[in-house]
């Protein structure tokens, strides 16, 4: 089969490998589709270095094609969607729910290979079969628009209340669209205008970073997702919180934020991380709300290139101005 290795930074290469074969629990999915997504970017860019090249991508759909031990066959030919973070389940955070955070847990297209390639092996349990009323589209974003899903389910905002995200990546603007889909009212700040267009297109009201201490707390913000995933807008966050309200953290960086503890403290600011997604409520409940025609999250692909420009989707990727790019494979 082709598969898409991560060489070293910036540098993709296709090769000719052995397909997989699915071991005990474990189904074989032949892959149709694959979202980038922004930790493939950071991979990609050597944020997160990698010491082996390595097959990345976890955003997969594609049709089961071969079963191992333990599974039964009549799950060949299902059309599904990767869920590509395992936790363990046997750790104690596991048992304690917190599977998220599990020291064990499996990455696909991080810990073992990814999707970029024309076949991936995981266990069958991970792999949700999709009604054929789902498009191809909204199923290939479910896994990012699930992490949406998940930060919005353990914050304190409920349908009516204010929120506000800070940054419109593609986790940005699924967490916008499934909130109003939902009822809230969502304040967005981003740089980039074609995000903030599409994000107003839906509904969400766009404040400059500037004037964010007085619409937030003028619209009773509940809750703060930061999606950015950079030092400065985690400051903004926390800088501009509203009296009892709370900061989010869905993106990523790997810098050092600052914050007034006199602040935090006084004000009754909470801060919560939000990584991933719960299995398997998280999934369910995102396959729920496309299923009854609540969100459609493949409204944001705005490009398809096919395998062999991966490279050239994932430099596009980093510049940031593209929504959602999805490879064909």
């Amino acid at each position: 089969m082709r598969a898409a290795f991560l060489e070293q930074p910036n540098t993709i290469q296709l090769r000719d490998i052995d397909i997989p074969e699915p071991a005990a629990g474990e189904v074989r999915v032949k892959l149709r589709k694959v979202g980038v997504c922004g930790s493939d970017v950071h991979l990609f860019l050597g944020h997160r270095p990698l010491t082996n090249p390595l097959v990345i991508g976890h955003e997969g759909l594609g049709e089961i094609d071969a079963v191992g031990k333990g599974i039964s066959s009549e799950r060949v030919g299902e059309r599904v969607v990767v869920e590509p973070n395992i936790p363990c389940s046997t750790c104690t955070f596991c048992f304690s729910g917190r599977g998220t955070i599990c020291p064990h847990k499996r990455t696909i297209g991080l810990t073992e290979a990814g999707c970029f390639a024309e076949y991936v092996v995981l266990p069958a349990d991970f792999a949700w079969s999709i009604p054929a009323e789902v498009s191809d589209a909204d199923a290939v974003t479910i896994e990012p628009t699930a992490a949406g899903v998940h930060a919005l389910s353990i914050s304190s905002a409920k349908p009516k209340d204010a929120i506000a995200v800070i940054g419109l990546g593609a986790i940005g603007l699924l967490l916008a669209h499934v909130a109003l889909s939902l009822g809230y009212k969502v304040y967005v700040t981003e740089i980039n205008d074609g995000k903030l267009r599409l994000a107003e297109s839906m509904g969400a009201v766009s404040v400059a970073s500037e004037k964010l201490k007085a619409v937030w707390a003028d619209a009773d913000v509940v809750s703060i997702f930061e999606c950015a995933g950079a030092v400065t807008t985690v400051n903004m966050a926390l800088e501009n919180a509203p009296r009892g309200s709370e900061v989010i953290l869905l993106g990523l960086s790997s810098g050092k934020a600052t914050f007034q503890p006199l602040q935090v403290v006084r004000e009754g600011i909470r801060i919560l991380p939000s990584l991933i997604y719960d299995h398997p409520q998280d999934f369910k409940r995102t396959l729920e709300l496309i299923v009854t025609n609540t969100i459609k999250p493949g409204r944001f692909i705005s490009k398809y290139l096919p395998l062999s420009e991966l490279q050239h989707a994932l430099e596009l990727a980093s510049e940031g101005t593209e929504p959602k790019i999805v490879i064909n494979i």
